[in-house]
């Protein structure tokens, strides 16, 4: 009896997907778009091209018409997201402006996750000195923890690989950050 694939096994299109985005600027960048919004909601134009251009390098929308390179990069992410059974909207509201995934959590699995797995470690006597702090210094201490972090990431990156430039060690750390 003869067997007949409908479909190539996932790990396949996996590689493929990823020999495309090493090779293909647009590729990268819609890939780097889809892993975005997969994992977070109501980010802005402005918020997802900065997190694009901080994993791919500045410019990847390209110098003269990049709002309609992201705009064509949305409708094409749009149908690939539809034929899969989700629907990506654009909030208006003022507390909860951007793209976001109808009928979906705010945040995707992985990050809740990682989130619920933090918040287990969080000690009540630091939470009431963060309640103490202005709003001002609260936003710069989550700036602080966020770039203490990634820069002590791309240090061992630069232990590893010292011929890496500090600039090009953070590019790496943002693009494992959003596997792109």
């Amino acid at each position: 009896m003869r067997m007949v694939i409908t479909k190539p096994p996932h790990k396949a299109q996996d590689m493929l997907l990823l020999d495309a985005v090493q090779r293909d600027r647009t590729t990268a960048r819609r890939s780097c778009l889809l892993n975005i919004l997969w994992g977070e909601r109501f980010l802005t134009r402005t918020h997802l091209m900065v997190r694009i251009e901080a994993v791919l390098g500045e410019g990847c929308f390209g110098d003269s018409a990049w709002e309609d390179t992201f705009y064509r990069d949305m409708r094409v992410i749009k149908r690939a997201l539809s034929a899969s059974g989700y629907y990506l909207a654009y909030s208006r509201s003022s507390k909860h402006p951007g793209y976001y995934l109808k009928e979906q959590p705010a945040l995707g699995s992985e990050l809740s996750a990682v989130i619920e797995a933090s918040v287990s470690e969080v000690d009540p006597d630091q939470i009431t000195i963060y309640q103490t702090l202005s709003l001002e210094d609260r936003f710069q201490l989550g700036f602080s923890i966020s770039d203490t972090a990634r820069n002590a990431v791309a240090f061992r990156t630069r232990k590893r690989n010292p011929e890496l430039s500090l600039v090009e060690a953070n590019r790496l750390v943002l693009k494992e950050l959003y596997k792109a």
